[in-house]
């Protein structure tokens, strides 16, 4: 299976694990719901948001055989 990373599309993490939504939701990221899914990776949705990187991708990634 894929893993997310930090180039991965929001649109594309969503698919890859179906519980990002709600990873993504719990850290105040409501990018789900957000035109820019579609185009804005994980790192550039952080950097806006100011999440740290490393953590939500630990996360996104967990229980993704």
């Amino acid at each position: 299976m894929a893993k997310i990373t930090a180039d991965t599309l929001i649109a594309e993490c969503i698919q890859i694990n179906p519980n990002a939504a709600e990873i993504l939701l719990s850290t105040g990221m409501h990018c789900i719901g957000c035109a820019m899914a579609h185009g804005e990776t994980i790192a550039e949705a952080v950097a806006v948001h100011g999440e740290d990187l490393d953590k939500l991708l630990a996360k996104l990634n967990e229980g993704i055989e």
